[in-house]
C-alpha cells in the first residue's frame, strides 16, 4: 500500500465537517482510502451498486437515524442523489437539538448533478475533497527512473502497479472503453461512446492548448455547442482539465480562452499509442505531455486558497503556470523536460507583467540551482516540497 497524500486531509475534514465529500474519477483509489479512514472509528459502509445496501435506505430516515452515532461512509452517491436532502435534514436535526451532527463521508465520481445536488441541499454542511491518481510525493521517487514510470502510466493505481508497460496499456484501455460505454451513460450523460473517444483523441494531440469547438465539431459532424457539451462532461468527471487564463489587470492584450490537458498521462498516452518510455521520448507531444504531468502533480497538493491559472499575451509571451498563492504573492513557473532547459526572455516579461514575487523553472533532472533574475530552476518534487508548506 502506498500512503496517499491526501489521508491526512480527508481525516481533518470528517472531524469537523458533517458531511465531506471525497470526488475524483473511478479507480482512483477512493474507496480504498475511505475504507483505511472508516477502519479507524466506529462506522457503517454503504455501496449503492450493491442492492442489499440500497435496500438498507429504502427508509433512509430510519436507517441513518439508527446509525447515528458511527460514521457512514456512502459510496457512488451519485447513485441516489435524493439522499442529499435527507441528510441535511439529520444534520439540521441535531445542530438545532445540540447534538453533535452525524458524519457522513460521501464518495462519487465527480459530475454536474452530484456537484449540483449536493451544493444545493448541503451548502455550509459539506466540505468537498478531490483526489487524483498518484502523484511524485506518493511514490517512490528516488531514480528518475520511478518518476519517468509514473509519467508514462499515469496515476490511477492499477495501472501505476502493473507488472510491465505491457500490462499497464492493456489496462488503460480497458478503463477508457468501460469508461465510455458503461460508467458514462450510467451517471446520465447521453453521448456516443465512439464520438466521445474520438473527441478525446482529439483533445490529447491539442493537449495543452486552447480549443477551437468549431473546428473539433466539423471533424465530428457535429455543432460548437455540442462539443462544449462534451469537454464539461469530461470535464466535471475530472477526465479534463481547463485551465483558466490570467485576467489580472495586465495592459497587454491577453489570450482569454482556457487550455484544456489531459488529466492522467496514462489515459493521453494510450489514447495516443503511445506504449513505453522511448516511443514517448521520439514524440511531437513530449513537452506538451511532461507539462500536463507537472501540472496535474503541482494542483494535486494545492490548497484551496491557491488558484492556478496560465499567462500568454497576444505578442506570445506566457507563463505555463500562475500561482496565486494570496493578493500580494504570485509564483511564475515555467516547465521544460530537459536538463539544460533555455528560457527566453519573454518569461522574465511575462513575470514582470503579473508581478511574479517567485519564479521557478521545473525541469526533468534532479538538482536545484539559481539562474539569476530571481529564478531558480528546479526538479518537480523539489518544488512540490515547497508548495506543500504552504
Amino acid at each position: 500500500m502506498l500512503q496517499r497524500w491526501i489521508e491526512e486531509k480527508l481525516e481533518k475534514a470528517v472531524k469537523r465537517t458533517p458531511a465531506v465529500a471525497l470526488l475524483g474519477p473511478r479507480q482512483v483509489g477512493k474507496t480504498t482510502l475511505a475504507r483505511e479512514i472508516a477502519e479507524k472509528r466506529n462506522s457503517v459502509y454503504l455501496d449503492l451498486e450493491s442492492q442489499e445496501d440500497l435496500l438498507k435506505l429504502r427508509d433512509p430516515v430510519s436507517f441513518l437515524s439508527a446509525n447515528s452515532d458511527k460514521l457512514i461512509v456512502i459510496d457512488e452517491i451519485h447513485r441516489a442523489p435524493d439522499l442529499f436532502m435527507t441528510l441535511r435534514g439529520l444534520i439540521d436535526e441535531n445542530r438545532r437539538a445540540g447534538r453533535r451532527a452525524e458524519q457522513f463521508l460521501l464518495l462519487g465520481s465527480a459530475n454536474m448533478d452530484l456537484l449540483r445536488q449536493s451544493s444545493e441541499s448541503l451548502a455550509g454542511r459539506i466540505h468537498y475533497v478531490y483526489m487524483s491518481g498518484f502523484n511524485i510525493l506518493e511514490v517512490p521517487n528516488s531514480d528518475p527512473d520511478d518518476m519517468h514510470k509514473l509519467w508514462l502510466r499515469g496515476g490511477f493505481p492499477d495501472s501505476y502497479l502493473a507488472s510491465s508497460d505491457e500490462e499497464s496499456m492493456e489496462w488503460l484501455e480497458m478503463f477508457i472503453r468501460t469508461y465510455l460505454e458503461r460508467d458514462v451513460p450510467r451517471m446520465g450523460f447521453r453521448v456516443a461512446a465512439s464520438r466521445l473517444r474520438i473527441l478525446w483523441t482529439m483533445l490529447a494531440h491539442l493537449q495543452g492548448e486552447t480549443v477551437n469547438c468549431s473546428k473539433l465539431g466539423n471533424n465530428l459532424e457535429i455543432d460548437g455547442k455540442t462539443v462544449a457539451h462534451y469537454l464539461d462532461i469530461l470535464v466535471d468527471l475530472l477526465l479534463l482539465r481547463r485551465l483558466s487564463p490570467w485576467y489580472g489587470n495586465v495592459k497587454k492584450r491577453l489570450v482569454r480562452s482556457a487550455r484544456f490537458y489531459v488529466r492522467d498521462t496514462g489515459i493521453l498516452h494510450r489514447l495516443l499509442g503511445i506504449t513505453d518510455h522511448d516511443a514517448l521520448l521520439s514524440n511531437p507531444i513530449l513537452g506538451k505531455s511532461w507539462e500536463g504531468f507537472v501540472i496535474e502533480n503541482i494542483i494535486s497538493i494545492l490548497p484551496n486558497s491557491v488558484e492556478p491559472y496560465y499567462y500568454c499575451t497576444s505578442g506570445g509571451a506566457e507563463i505555463d503556470l500562475v500561482l496565486r498563492i494570496s493578493s500580494m504573492e504570485f509564483w511564475a513557473i515555467e516547465i521544460k523536460y530537459g536538463v539544460a532547459p533555455k528560457i527566453k526572455p519573454s518569461f522574465h516579461q511575462a513575470s514582470e507583467d503579473i508581478k511574479a514575487t517567485k519564479k521557478f523553472i521545473v525541469y526533468g533532472g534532479t538538482d536545484e540551482f539559481p539562474i539569476g533574475k530571481n529564478t531558480t530552476v528546479i526538479s518537480l518534487p523539489g518544488l512540490m516540497g515547497k508548495l506543500r508548506g504552504l
